[in-house]
């Protein structure tokens, strides 16, 4: 590709990922959202920058060390990244703190919920709390000697910790002890000061007010918190591991105290030498180092996040009910078998529609056999009850369990032991490939043998159904039906299948394909005919595919991405990409689904996926990708996506310079996301003619 006026063609990863947190950190301050789902934002985004550290900043550091050679998509070494991360974190982390500490808990204060300083007790609730200490946490408290014969202590990951400077009175001499905050026990301790209010005081206060009980015949001089973040990236040679299972099981155990630590946490009043002392016993640089001026371990706020303040809270909704669905199991499949039929989710319920699906074929005599990819399905689950009663009842049913789905592995075990335990068949996955499939094959007995599909862009997860949109889709068309049977059969066994007639299929195809529907909307440009791309996911990393769509642009296709986190390509470079425009759309459900959109010049296709526009997911993942031939589920489809392209209040443009900008220039005002409730609360349909794309 001809060079532009920039040197690279591609934004940072990590650096997009930053702009992605920040874009969640500004949900936060809007008071749009009630007060409570701000502080959830607040939470969202430490957590999700503890994932960040643990395996992209892990990762980076080990390429430093490693002194490898390798560049970023945009020239950078790994140093070079690491310092640009941390310039761009520090001020965002502050902003952070500033709406926390300024903002939200003055606002909670105000609402009656309150996290009371001890300082602030009476001498009665003073009491009080002393007593709790002494009878209810001193004795699951473990202080650790820092000395000759005691060494740093190999702390949890994530875990917070007090660290003591103590003088000894017989002796004169200074001591160091390390605390490990106990997680058994209730971070927020709730303390009756008004009949009115809901207060709390800090578990680690409560330890370091009573420290002299904790260190008696020592003073401390000083107690600060901290708390330190490591590697957790699961390091599994998948071609030696006799048993998978095992191996992740033990990977799992060892993820909870890590490897090497990545990044170290203190409030901002601990003291220079005492910083100097942990970043010397963790092994780690000042760079490393967070000065934090709110608690540490904010993800134990959602605390406060589950207080029945309903008025503080989004306005709960009722998911649509799928009629088609509501009566007997034979009814069901009848549905299915004339028309294929799409469901939105949370708009559409899950329950009512793909955990009925499975109930039902549970418990239908004419069905023979299911099979199903689980790659998240969570902890207590329906659809696994669903799988465990088909089992009982004489199905032969196949689950295909992605054991290494990145920290739901403890999870997936442990039901996948549940499912055989029954008599359910459950296959770990194919060497060298995670499957992100998410697919239902549900095989029945009528006048012929008829098969029922199940697709979806999300996982089989009932309360993330409610928190993320995706779409799901129900079929028994036999071309799809042909492909669904290859792939299990591909998942089970040795199979070089290639000719699918529907699906797209990674490691396989997934990644040609797309490349030859952006390459004919650029033929089709190039020959005068309108081009036109939509593709909507969660992110845009591959660099064949940005380099196919700046070859569309250059050829005149208007190209429109909703991509909710990481996008490297950039938009609106005159002569590379200024016909493509990047948004991104940040509110209440995490935007999840993958909806790609092609014109094909008045004869327009579309297209549902497992699969982000990523290297690892056309690589190493299995992966499919489906057409929508349905004309209803077509207009469905169109609807959504239209809705997203006019969203003026959640929505965000993606600038030149990687940062973005609130689209709300424009009017009327729409939200997409409250738009869709809308419809749902006034029981509207999809309307029957809709807005072009």
């Amino acid at each position: 590709m001809e060079d532009s006026s920039i040197q690279y063609q591609y934004f940072n990863r990590e650096l997009a990922w930053i702009e992605f947190n920040k874009r969640v950190l500004e949900e936060a301050t809007s008071d749009y959202h009630p007060l409570l789902e701000r502080l959830k934002f607040l939470i969202i985004f430490t957590t999700n920058l503890d994932e960040f550290f643990m395996i992209r900043i892990s990762g980076l550091k080990e390429q430093f060390i490693q002194q490898s050679n390798e560049l970023s998509a945009d020239g950078l070494t790994a140093s070079q990244q690491l310092f640009r991360i941390r310039e761009q974190l520090l001020p965002l982390i502050e902003s952070h703190e500033d709406l926390f500490n300024t903002i939200i808990l003055p606002s909670l204060a105000k609402q009656g919920i309150k996290l009371v300083n001890l300082n602030d007790l009476n001498e009665g609730h003073s009491a009080y709390i002393k007593g709790l200490f002494v009878t209810d946490i001193l004795p699951v408290l473990t202080p650790l000697a820092i000395d000759p014969g005691h060494p740093f202590p190999r702390l949890l990951n994530r875990s917070l910790n007090i660290v003591f400077l103590l003088t000894d009175h017989k002796k004169s001499h200074s001591k160091v002890a390390v605390l490990q905050v106990p997680p058994i026990l209730q971070r927020l301790v709730p303390i009756n000061i008004h009949p009115n209010h809901q207060s709390f005081v800090f578990l680690e206060h409560i330890i370091q007010e009573h420290a002299d009980i904790l260190f008696p015949g020592y003073t401390v001089q000083e107690s600060h918190f901290f708390r330190v973040t490591r590697d957790a990236d699961l390091d599994i040679a998948y071609d030696e591991a006799e048993d998978l299972m095992s191996e992740i099981a033990e990977q799992v155990r060892h993820r909870r105290w890590g490897t090497d630590a990545v990044r170290l946490e203190v409030d901002a009043s601990t003291s220079p030498d005492v910083i100097a002392m942990l970043t010397n016993a963790l092994e780690i640089t000042d760079e490393d180092v967070y000065l934090t001026h709110i608690p540490l371990n904010m993800s134990d706020l959602y605390t406060l996040y589950k207080i029945d303040k309903p008025q503080l809270k989004d306005v709960p909704f009722l998911s649509r009910q799928i009629p088609e669905f509501l009566g007997s199991a034979s009814e069901l499949f009848e549905h299915i078998k004339k028309k294929d039929i799409l469901v939105h989710h949370p708009f559409d319920s899950f329950t009512s529609s793909v955990v009925r699906f499975l109930q039902a074929a549970a418990t239908d005599q004419d069905v023979l056999a299911i099979k199903i990819t689980l790659y998240r399905a969570g902890g207590s689950s329906p659809v696994i009850e669903a799988l465990k009663t088909a089992a009982q009842n004489g199905k032969q049913v196949t689950a295909f369990v992605e054991l290494r789905a990145r920290f739901d592995e403890e999870n997936n075990i442990n039901w996948a032991k549940e499912l055989e335990n029954v008599g359910v068949h459950v296959v770990y996955g194919v060497l060298g490939l995670k499957i992100h499939s998410k697919i239902t094959m549900v095989v029945r007995k009528e006048h012929k043998i008829r098969t029922y599909l199940h697709l979806n862009t999300g996982n089989y997860n009932v309360t993330t159904s409610r928190l993320y949109t995706d779409i799901g889709y129900f079929t028994c068309r036999e071309d799809f039906v042909n492909d669904a049977i290859h792939l299990f059969n591909m998942l089970t066994g040795y199979s070089h299948h290639e000719h699918w007639d529907r699906f797209s299929v990674a490691p396989d195809d997934l990644r040609l394909t797309l490349l030859d529907l952006i390459s004919h909307e650029t033929t089709q440009a190039k020959q005068g005919k309108p081009g036109r791309i939509i593709a909507k996911m969660n992110a845009l990393v591959d660099r064949d595919i940005i380099d196919a769509l700046y070859k569309a642009s250059q050829s005149g296709v208007s190209i429109d991405l909703i991509v909710r986190g990481v996008c490297c390509l950039i938009p609106n470079i005159p002569g590379l990409s200024e016909h493509i425009k990047v948004r991104s759309v940040i509110g209440r459900f995490l935007e999840h689904s993958r909806i790609f959109y092609f014109g094909n010049a008045g004869d327009p296709k579309l297209f549902l996926s497992s699969a982000d526009w990523m290297p690892r997911n056309f690589n190493n993942r299995v992966e499919i990708m489906f057409p929508i031939l349905d004309k209803r589920s077509f207009a469905m489809l169109e609807h959504i996506l239209s809705g997203y392209l006019n969203d003026t209040k959640s929505s965000w443009l993606l600038t030149e310079q990687g940062t973005y900008e609130k689209n709300d220039k424009h009017s009327p005002e729409l939200n997409i996301q409250q738009s869709f409730l809308n419809e749902l609360s006034a029981f509207k349909q999809f309307p029957t003619k809709l807005r072009s794309l």
